[in-house]
């Protein structure tokens, strides 16, 4: 595992083990500001209530739920798969700003989308998507090794979680769908249609090959094709 995280672009993946270690401190950081911490203590009360004798009702049980177990390990084997498939992608525009996404996007059809990294602290990934009203941004968020759009409260319990953002486009390229990319604006139908590929970046002609394996057959595995094309398709096991 060490040697496969040194083998790793640091500069690729430096924001995602940052966010990581957010994640990861972010509930010793919320005690340390909660105003209940700075609240005198007081030693519980031992009086029983009026009209009960000693002994008449045995002590409850406290019931606690078990706190939420983090393992980085998973996580950062999560960050850095995810970023492998996004960098054999061709439509991971990296660290762009919003202007120079939507900028990619404002004269590209309808369903028109690319991935960058974000620009607020929180998060690592943004989904910019050319829609009817024109180019927006929606955050993707992390947690527990799973990555689902960003939206406000009420809807965000219905959102589907994926193990990686190929997965997650994957599922928004078909029918549309309807999303809340922030509390401020009002819900749009998500159609994700074409990559939009940065123009160094462009896919090669084998990834261009394995995209249409992928898009062709469900079952890649049992075609007669030599072990190390096997072993390039199961790389990128997506079809955009």
């Amino acid at each position: 595992m060490l040697l496969y995280v040194l083998t790793l672009n640091v500069n690729t993946y430096q924001k995602g083990f940052l966010f990581l270690n957010l994640f990861n401190n972010q509930h010793s950081f919320f005690s340390l500001i909660s105003p209940r911490t700075h609240l005198p203590t007081r030693a519980p009360s031992t009086a029983l209530p009026l009209g009960m004798r000693p002994g008449a009702v045995s002590p409850p049980h406290c019931v606690q739920s078990p706190p939420l177990i983090c393992d980085p390990t998973k996580d950062l084997r999560a960050i850095a798969s995810n970023f492998c498939h996004l960098e054999n992608s061709g439509w991971y525009w990296g660290a762009i700003t919003a202007a120079q996404a939507h900028a990619a996007l404002q004269e590209a059809s309808e369903g028109a989308f690319l991935v960058r990294d974000s620009s607020h602290p929180q998060y690592m990934l943004t989904l910019s998507v050319r829609t009817a009203r024109g180019p927006t941004s929606i955050r993707i968020q992390y947690s527990q090794a799973q990555f689902l759009l960003d939206s406000s409260p009420p809807a965000r319990l219905g959102m589907l979680s994926f193990p990686d953002v190929p997965s997650l486009v994957e599922h928004y390229m078909g029918p549309g769908r309807k999303t809340q990319p922030s509390a401020n604006e009002a819900s749009v139908v998500l159609k994700l249609r074409t990559a939009v590929y940065k123009s160094q970046g462009f896919p090669s002609l084998q990834h261009l090959t394995r995209l249409t394996i992928n898009r062709h057959s469900d079952q890649p595995e049992r075609l007669s094709l030599p072990r190390p094309l096997l072993g390039f398709i199961k790389d990128y096991p997506f079809k955009v």
